[in-house]
């Protein structure tokens, strides 16, 4: 058995986990605390780094000795200390990744430096024993791309956005709305109670070959349909994030319709499609992409929504997953604000994540 140490800091939640590889290489979580700031960013209506940096530095600590208390565990007992490195809000990468560098120093613990992403990519492993490859629709506030997971380090991405994250769209129509953050469980929340039909809004990048998003233009027409109708009602509100929630769905659906087309091109038929990211826990998001992969006779793996927004369990299972291979890091390691799972698609892309 092996067991390691994850610390994720890459924006606002700080958490540390300490997860164990089985013989038969199944996973178990033994400890994941996570301390949500949410309290703290609200009166600024989204995540202000500096005060995301304090925050990891004040209580990172603290997480994992309560980590290692529920563990059972010292840290000598450990095999190997896993951290976030990116990609994330600088300040608070740099609190996780020396955190981890630290103890494995001072353990002469075999230390890895993991890719944020790599952390949602590998979870469904950990909870489901997925084999490779699969499809990953990774969804959150920072990030929204749909990607081929091949095997450990190696990724191919087939869709990104090419403005702003879904997590973060359904932000910003919260605050424009005029709804408290975090705004997407806000959004889907009102959404219950309008009709998806009121206002006719685009479909960015719906039919197009590629697997890319774009969803500044539907932010715009949504900011432009209610000017229409303001000031606004309380029905007002429920039928524009609606109709927005709706249009959200149809381009998900739709994107992740192309890129498993472009999967079974390159590599042959997935093993599995897997959500990951805090918004793979929007109801109307999960029963699309269920309807869909019912359609195409292919398993739907969605973890449990603690493992879906950020986490230790990930960072730790992730540097299990490199450690079991021999991928470590030396202490060396910079943090990466800006990382790619497949630095091919970012050359493409001219830099641009």
């Amino acid at each position: 058995m092996m067991r390691v140490l994850g610390l994720e800091t890459t924006c606002d939640e700080t958490a540390a986990a300490i997860v164990s590889l089985n013989a038969n290489g199944s996973g178990d979580i033994l400890a994941n605390e996570v301390m949500s700031q949410i309290a703290e960013h609200a009166a600024y209506g989204g995540v202000v780094p500096e005060i995301a940096a304090r925050a990891h530095v004040d209580v990172l600590d603290r997480l994992i000795r309560r980590a290692l208390d529920k563990a059972g565990m010292r840290l000598k007992d450990l095999d190997g200390i896993a951290a976030a490195a990116g990609p994330g809000l600088v300040g608070g990468v740099i609190v996780g990744l020396t955190t981890g560098k630290a103890l494995a120093l001072a353990t002469r613990k075999p230390f890895m430096a993991v890719n944020h992403l790599e952390g949602h990519a590998l979870t469904a492993r950990l909870t489901d024993g997925i084999a490779f490859p699969y499809l990953l629709l990774l969804v959150s506030g920072g990030h929204t791309q749909l990607l081929a997971v091949k095997g450990v380090g190696d990724y191919v991405r087939l869709g990104t956005t090419l403005d702003d994250a879904i997590g973060e769209a359904f932000d910003k129509i919260a605050k424009m709305l005029g709804l408290p953050y975090p705004g997407g469980p806000m959004v889907e929340k009102a959404a219950l109670n309008g009709n998806p039909e009121r206002f006719a809004l685009p479909r960015p990048m719906m039919g197009r070959p590629n697997a890319d998003f774009s969803l500044s233009g539907l932010k715009t027409a949504v900011r432009i349909e209610a000017e229409k109708v303001a000031p606004l009602s309380q029905q007002d509100i429920a039928d524009l994030c609606a109709s927005f929630q709706a249009a959200i769905v149809d381009v998900i659906a739709d994107r992740v319709r192309m890129a498993l087309r472009s999967f079974t091109e390159r590599l042959g038929r997935p093993n599995a499609l897997v959500m990951a990211g805090g918004v793979a826990a929007n109801g109307a998001i999960r029963r699309a992409i269920s309807r869909l992969t019912n359609e195409v006779g292919l398993p739907l793996v969605v973890p449990t929504p603690e493992l879906c927004t950020d986490n230790g369990a990930m960072i730790a299972w992730a540097g299990l997953e490199r450690l079991r291979i021999g991928l470590m890091d030396d202490l060396t390691f910079a943090p990466r604000p800006r990382w790619p799972l497949d630095m091919t698609a970012e050359r493409s892309l001219n830099g641009k994540a």
